[in-house]
């Protein structure tokens, strides 16, 4: 499936989590047995381009794609986790939200100095979760200047955002809009 027909499997939800905004819903992407097949390949070839020793995801939903794309790829797989998840000594960061703010955690032991990281997730908004993602692997001794996402919405800056701090970033489909 082209990244074309893989972005109608797409929903979207008007007016959540706040009127005005238009929800991009994966769940009828990754419950579509072929989509999500296909969503991995493109995914996985995109990453294999970029040479990384292993990819790192953010909880949640960057967990559904970027641990299949490790396991594809042979690599090692990196959870970036919300806060108290871990049961071993953490490093952290605070970052904000388009709605908020989260913190992300990360078990500094499973990286090694100078080992290339992919960043994965299934959106690019703002930017701020990757941007605190690349932040929390450089604090821990990686290298993260590529970052792959399955959504983009453009307009809202976040490539740009990645660009100022080094990373690039590629998405598999773009929405306009919020």
């Amino acid at each position: 499936m082209s990244p074309e027909e893989l972005k109608a499997l797409v929903r979207t939800i008007p007016d959540f989590p706040a009127e005005g905004i238009q929800f991009r819903d994966i769940t009828t992407l990754i419950a579509h047995g072929p989509g999500l097949a296909a969503t991995m390949d493109h995914l996985a070839s995109r990453a294999r381009d970029s040479g990384p020793a292993a990819i790192a995801a953010m909880e949640a939903r960057g967990f559904i794609f970027g641990a299949a794309i490790a396991a594809m790829l042979g690599v090692g797989f990196l959870p970036l986790r919300k806060a108290g998840k871990l049961p071993v000594p953490a490093i952290g960061i605070d970052y904000n939200l388009e709605y908020g703010s989260a913190r992300i955690e990360l078990d500094p032991t499973a990286i090694e100095a100078g080992q290339r990281i992919l960043l994965v997730d299934d959106l690019l908004a703002t930017g701020g979760t990757a941007l605190a993602g690349a932040q929390l692997l450089r604090q821990a001794g990686a290298v993260v200047d590529c970052a792959l996402f399955v959504i983009e919405l453009p307009e809202l800056g976040g490539a740009a955002a990645l660009a100022d701090q080094g990373v690039t970033a590629e998405a598999l489909m773009a929405f306009a809009g919020h």
